[in-house]
């Protein structure tokens, strides 16, 4: 787990200084050492930064960049190939040797033998850039569901340059920060961002998960063409059993995670994930005979509407395992706003990602260096409620009525829905989109605005939806999966989640992110997923005894979140009062009067609340820090 710098640009330039400075700018990915590399090839100038998080292999002979044995290959590389130690065996019998036990050298072997192909043979996170000096070739990637990111950005004089992080961007020539209005939009008024491959910086771009890039460097000065690598498909599951088949996948998925030459701790919020990840893993370090107590984090909240303590407590009777908690103080939260903001880039959809924040920082004082979490499961198993608009939604197109109200009950009674939202998640996804709006906005979800509070003219965007540009809406479980897991929901979890840890020096790993329990899951008849009102129903079955009974049969769903309404509303009105103020004037007009009118009516009660406040308060911060022009 690292940042990774690259730049190429014409003969003549002069790279150091440029790519020490990006470098730099990462230096908390990677406070274990630094590295560079530079080359002329033919017209072309190279450069490759690294910093350095050693988790495996802590040795010298671990540090990037990173040479084949021939010296023809060199990479700078982001993540971990979780199955390194199987595939350096196959590998070693077809005649490879090896100098070190790091798995970046075993992504060159593998690339000497397999070619690009060899991604399809990598389990893990990663985000890398490797030249191939003999061929005068680029050849860039990103793991399949996007962990690991990787951004670039050509300048005006064309030199382009890869990166971790996009404040790498900001201290190479010839940058300037300019807002990418369609894209603000998305994310000021849909709650939406890392949707497509642009970011809310105009020029800057991402490549998305599972895709990459082969060029030769004359190619690249045309333009960078991602090629997806990597399709999301279902995995059949043989047999019966279900439930059985997805904690066997779900084992091997912690197991292989928990690989690390360093301490490793988990996340526990309470929540069904992140204790079936604890959990799990308890059982493994057990057998394995572990001598140390398994480290986790939690964060708390003195409101009891959000605090899950019963339900890590139960965690922690259950397994044994030392916990430390936090509880993230709201006297901080706008004095860390603009640390927070430059850390993550591009604005934040709420308070829960300074939670998290504050949980990735209590590891790093107690010395933890990798940190599993239970990020992705929701998202294949249904565990949100707008997969209840789904289930409905299918049920009544296959016209298995008895179902579908069958299901309108179980709904009811075991989430304590009203008879009108009930009926607004039943026809959700049945009507047309002029008829689903005020539904959205009925079940508190994003809907369109218009000019409300948003100056559209002066953004340069239009009031339309971000998912009809993805296709539409979807109209069962299974393409709600789909959406959520490439477009809507995953992709910013990962992406806070990525600085979060990052910021703290440590590695996060997400072992529902294996691509085989993804597929797994995708397999599933969606009545193992959501049925009866039951969501995640495979895991729940899954986790049987391994669980406490209290935490597998919950029906709530809180994560590391904030009590953000009460703080608006009671704890800190005048500090979000002056925050909107604030965030207004760093809009340059882009934040109309009525966005402080639209606050007012949600301190008093008159509007329901969202997290809308907060999404235009991160992002007039994040035009501040970066200093993002609008023209």
């Amino acid at each position: 787990m690292c940042g990774l710098s690259a730049l190429f640009a014409p003969a003549g330039a002069e790279l150091a200084p440029a790519i020490h400075a990006m470098t730099d700018a990462v230096r908390h990915r990677g406070p274990d050492g630094e590295g560079f590399a530079f080359f002329a090839e033919g017209n072309w100038r190279l450069a490759l930064g690294h910093r350095r998080l050693a988790i495996v292999d802590l040795s010298p002979a671990g540090q990037q960049p990173m040479y084949s044995a021939d010296r023809s290959l060199c990479i700078v590389y982001n993540g971990e190939i979780y199955n390194h130690i199987e595939l350096r065996a196959e590998l070693e019998r077809e005649g490879v040797r090896f100098t070190t036990r790091s798995d970046t050298e075993v992504i060159l072997a593998a690339f000497r033998r397999w070619g690009e192909n060899c991604l399809e043979r990598f389990n893990g996170m990663f985000a890398f850039v490797l030249v191939d000096r003999p061929r005068r070739r680029v050849f860039a990637a990103r793991d399949r569901f996007g962990v690991k990111p990787l951004y670039y950005w050509r300048s005006p004089s064309g030199e382009l340059a890869f990166a971790s992080e996009i404040k790498q961007f900001t201290v190479l020539r010839g940058w300037k920060a300019r807002v990418n209005g369609q894209r603000a939009y998305d994310f000021v008024n849909w709650g939406l961002f890392d949707h497509t491959e642009e970011t809310l910086f105009r020029d800057v771009r991402q490549l998305p998960g599972g895709t990459c890039v082969g060029a030769t460097l004359d190619e690249l000065a045309r333009g960078v063409l991602p090629r997806r690598w990597y399709a999301l498909a279902p995995r059949a599951v043989k047999g019966a059993d279900a439930a059985a088949a997805y904690r066997e996948v779900l084992e091997d998925s912690v197991r292989l995670r928990l690989r690390a030459d360093v301490p490793v701790g988990s996340c526990l919020s309470g929540g069904l994930d992140s204790s079936a990840i604890v959990c799990v893993a308890n059982r493994q370090l057990r057998d394995a005979g572990a001598e140390a107590a398994q480290r986790t984090f939690s964060a708390r909240s003195s409101d009891p509407r959000f605090d899950e303590g019963r339900f890590i407590d139960a965690v922690v009777r259950h397994t044994g395992v030392a916990n430390a908690q936090v509880d993230p103080p709201l006297a901080t939260l706008f004095g860390d706003l603009p640390t927070l903001t430059w850390h993550q880039d591009e604005p934040f959809g709420s308070t829960s990602i300074y939670a998290q924040w504050h949980v990735f920082r209590l590891a790093a004082a107690n010395g933890v260096k990798v940190m599993l979490d239970g990020q992705g499961a929701d998202e294949q198993l249904a565990g949100y409620a707008s997969f209840f608009s789904a289930r409905l939604s299918s049920l009544a197109r296959q016209g298995r009525l008895l179902e579908f109200l069958r299901e309108m009950r179980a709904l009811r009674a075991r989430h304590r829905l009203s008879a009108v939202e009930l009926a607004a998640h039943a026809a959700n996804l049945l009507l047309p989109e002029l008829v689903r709006q005020p539904l959205r906005r009925l079940l508190h979800r994003p809907a369109s605005v218009g000019a409300d509070c948003i100056d559209l003219a002066r953004l340069g965007a239009e009031a339309v939806s971000p998912l009809l540009a993805l296709g539409g809406n979807p109209t069962n479980v299974f393409e709600m999966s789909v959406s959520q897991l490439l477009h809507t929901s995953l992709p910013m979890l990962l992406h806070w989640e990525d600085r979060d840890s990052m910021a703290h020096s440590i590695e996060a790993r997400v072992p529902f992110l294996d691509y085989r329990l993804v597929e797994t899951a995708l397999g599933l008849a969606e009545e193992h997923k959501l049925a009866l009102g039951v969501t995640k129903r495979v895991l729940r079955e899954a986790m049987r005894e391994v669980l406490p009974e209290e935490v597998r049969s919950r029906a709530d769903k809180i994560g590391f979140a904030t009590a953000e309404e009460q703080w608006l509303k009671h704890g800190a009105p005048e500090g979000f009062r002056r925050a909107m103020r604030e965030a207004g004037e760093a809009s340059q007009g882009i934040l109309r009067p009525q966005a402080s009118a639209m606050l007012e009516d949600v301190i008093a009660g008159r509007r329901p609340f969202t997290f809308l406040p907060w999404r235009m308060i991160s992002f007039g911060a994040w035009m501040r820090r970066f200093q993002v022009e609008v023209a």
